[in-house]
């Protein structure tokens, strides 16, 4: 009796599940939570489409964490899936990046007496929902329910209150670091305005601080409002007239505006009953006025519902620019998951009015279509941007033409920027890549030949590059010696924008530049040693560097020839000239050993890019295919889960994220700038990328497969005429209907 019981509520159960499966959208499979753990830096709040407001639990200062202190730069997002104390919600952040920045503006709830240090105010918490657009949390310590969304340029939280003292706080002394200088003005006893000055990435330097502007507006008008100022001790006439507590200065409802470090506001109210309060935050980089433009012309008069509702369509809608069937329902987790993050950063800056700070923040511009910052490139121009160009053209089209008017105000095209900031982090010089791949790929509705004297600048000049050091030296001897930090990862970067940029001369009918960066993008040859069969690096004097130890650098340890990796991880990282390498290797078996010994001795890193695509690169030996589709079968398994420590590490701004949609697809873009990729097994029966018709001829393409047994690829074909390799190029591809995968 009991085993029948069981039997028929798991009938129930599966009943339900698969009725509950049929009926979801692409939004309903995103898990947020995601890359929250294992250092994956996503965070599992509300943000629109490619938004420039978000909120995030706040959680990595708090008594069993390390607190934030002054110049402590530890943490490159505002939440960790582990960690348990609540201090805020901030209201701008960065998704899946290396270095912190952002985390600011932290809106806190509490109940009883206002208090201000964030150590005593926070507070454990529990019962957490993410979805697409949302998140919940109920806050122990207060017994209030916290909910928020938002648009693209506002953030909307609603707090449910007990009955009895509650107070809303707004945080500006704390964040993931720790520039000086904030201000607040409480307007009313609805309304707030400030600043927050931001801009430490990477440890840049405090003249690279900028602000970020808001507009708060609350649903319900306070009953009591003061600001804080954490000071120095003071003695005399201003501790007595501010109320000072030996510690913090309180200033109650006279003093409406307060300016310094670490400052902060409180609105209080009265509860006879259990009440809500909606807050909407508005931002903006350029000023206070747009940050409330912002606010009023997105959010103004919308109910919290409605505007959560209009994200989560948003995005359904650009999710469902591919859909897939068949697979299990935690491989659509995953994949759609890992969609929704590539669609995170690049991020609007612009306001609703067109004003963006320009490069250098001297200038305000204006545009009509949308100005996007947080360009990751040394990461992005992988695989994301190519798969933007695919699915997302249109986007892809106003990121180039955000990176030529940065070239405009700057002089330079972008390398790492960060809201009108231009870091350098990183090594080489992306931009081309991402600009050559693009247009080669049908995109070329912008100033092509302005993008191609901008890519001639990088590569050619040698006085006061910021995008290229050392290239007199590159141009003299063929790369980079160690005079030079990270010369060979800079040499092999270097070489992989000379060939996009040979690629785009070609396209021009430039025949003398396309002959000379053609010969450029191969000096890599002259740093490989044929007896380890590895790239090693020189000295100025172009001896070998001694000693050398080709383990070196692996995690992310600093070693002398390597940028983030080590000799087996930059042994493959030529992806313009495989057969060039395979040759210099002495042909595709000691070019597949070589490879397969990667994996064997335990050097692939999936969590890094130098090595990402190497998994796809048995493709080039013929015969041993089925490799690279045993080896992306078993990487997505052993490295993407339903699950917070979900991704294999930093996602980098969607990069691994990229990574997982692609593998999934059954296809990649094997070499950045070329416009082709190569094809392995895709992970569901049928998936349908629906084409923009403004770049695209075609409505959609559709990639079938099909199963005969769980084995290698046993034929390709495109609209029914067989592939005779595994690579295809992307106007065949785009220009087909079907591609069908058959398995033996």
């Amino acid at each position: 009796m009991r085993n029948t019981t069981i039997q028929t509520a798991c009938f129930f159960c599966m009943l339900f599940f698969s009725i509950n499966t049929f009926g979801q959208e692409p939004v309903d499979f995103v898990n947020p939570l995601i890359g929250t753990s294992n250092y994956g830096a996503a965070f599992p709040g509300p943000i629109a489409p490619r938004g420039m407001a978000s909120i995030s639990p706040f959680n990595v200062a708090g008594p069993q964490n390390r607190p934030l202190e002054k110049d402590s730069q530890w943490l490159s997002n505002p939440y960790v899936n582990e960690n348990t104390f609540l201090t805020g919600f901030s209201q701008v952040n960065l998704s899946g990046v290396g270095c912190p920045d952002l985390g600011v503006l932290l809106l806190m709830p509490t109940t009883g007496a206002v208090e201000t240090n964030h150590l005593k105010y926070g507070s454990t918490y529990s019962k957490e929902v993410a979805k697409t657009g949302y998140y919940s949390v109920d806050i122990d310590k207060y017994k209030i329910k916290g909910e928020f969304t938002a648009s693209k340029r506002v953030g909307v939280s609603k707090f449910t209150f007990p009955k009895g003292k509650s107070n809303i706080l707004l945080n500006l002394g704390l964040g993931l670091t720790n520039e000086e200088g904030a201000m607040l003005k409480v307007v009313s006893s609805t309304e707030i305005e400030g600043m927050r000055t931001v801009g430490s990435f990477c440890y840049n330097s405090p003249e690279d601080a900028y602000p970020v502007y808001f507009v708060a507006k609350f649903s319900k008008p306070a009953n009591h409002f003061g600001v804080w100022k954490k000071t120095p001790k003071y003695e005399g006439t201003e501790a007595q007239w501010m109320g000072y507590n030996g510690k913090t200065r309180m200033m109650k409802n006279t003093i409406k505006t307060v300016v310094g470090d670490s400052i902060g506001t409180y609105f209080s109210y009265e509860f006879d009953k259990k009440e809500t309060v909606e807050v909407k935050i508005g931002v903006s980089y350029v000023s206070i006025e747009n940050a409330r433009e912002n606010l009023e012309r997105e959010t103004g008069g919308k109910s919290f519902d409605a505007v959560y509702k209009e994200t989560y369509d948003e995005w359904n809608k650009e999710l469902s620019k591919i859909l897939v069937e068949g697979g299990s329902y935690q491989d659509k987790v995953i994949f759609y998951t890992a969609l929704y993050h590539t669609l995170i950063h690049p991020n609007t800056l612009n306001d609703i009015n067109g004003e963006y700070p320009q490069i250098k923040r001297t200038k305000i511009g204006r545009t009509t279509d949308t100005r996007y910052t947080v360009f990751s490139l040394w990461d992005t121009y992988r695989n994301m941007h190519p798969l933007t160009s695919l699915v997302y053209p249109k986007q892809q089209s106003d990121m180039i033409k955000s990176m030529l008017e940065m070239y405009d105000e700057n002089g330079w095209l972008p390398k790492w920027e960060l809201n009108s900031t231009e870091t350098f982090t990183m090594v080489g010089d992306p931009a081309s890549i991402v600009i050559v791949d693009a247009c080669l790929r049908g995109i070329q509705d912008f100033d092509i030949y302005k993008a191609y004297h901008a890519m001639l600048k990088g590569a050619d000049q040698f006085e006061e590059n910021p995008l290229r050091p050392g290239l007199k030296e590159y141009l003299d001897k063929g790369y980079l010696s160690t005079n030079y930090p990270g010369p060979v990862s800079t040499t092999l970067e270097y070489n992989t924008s000379d060939y996009a940029i040979s690629l785009l001369a070609k396209a021009l009918g430039e025949k003398e530049d396309y002959k000379r960066f053609t010969k450029r993008s191969l000096s890599y040859r002259k740093l490989y040693d044929k007896d380890l069969k590895l790239l090693r690096p020189r000295t100025a004097t172009d001896n070998w560097y001694e000693p050398f130890d080709p383990i070196a650098g692996a995690n992310f340890q600093a070693n002398v020839g390597f940028i983030e990796g080590n000799a087996w991880q930059y042994a493959f990282m030529v992806p313009h000239d495989i057969r060039g390498l395979i040759k210099l290797m002495g042909g595709d078996k000691p070019f597949s050993d070589q490879l397969q010994k990667v994996f064997d001795i335990k050097q692939f890193d999936m969590a890094n890019e130098p090595d990402i695509a190497y998994p796809y690169l048995f493709n080039y030996v013929k015969g041993e295919e089925w490799k690279s589709q045993e080896m992306v079968h078993k990487l997505v398994r052993e490295h993407f889960k339903n699950e917070p420590k979900g991704l294999p590490g930093n996602d980098d701004t969607g990069t691994m994220s990229a990574w997982l949609v692609y593998s999934m697809m059954g296809f990649y873009p094997i070499s950045p700038g070329d416009p082709i990729y190569t094809l392995t097994t895709p992970m569901f029966d049928k998936i349908t990328i629906q084409l923009d018709p403004r770049y695209y001829k075609k409505e959609n393409i559709v990639i079938q497969r099909e199963i005969n047994s769980d084995g290698k690829i046993k034929e390709i074909q495109l609209n029914g005429k067989t592939l005779n390799s595994f690579f295809i190029s992307h106007d065949d591809f785009v220009n087909g209907t079907t591609l069908k995968v058959i398995q033996e």
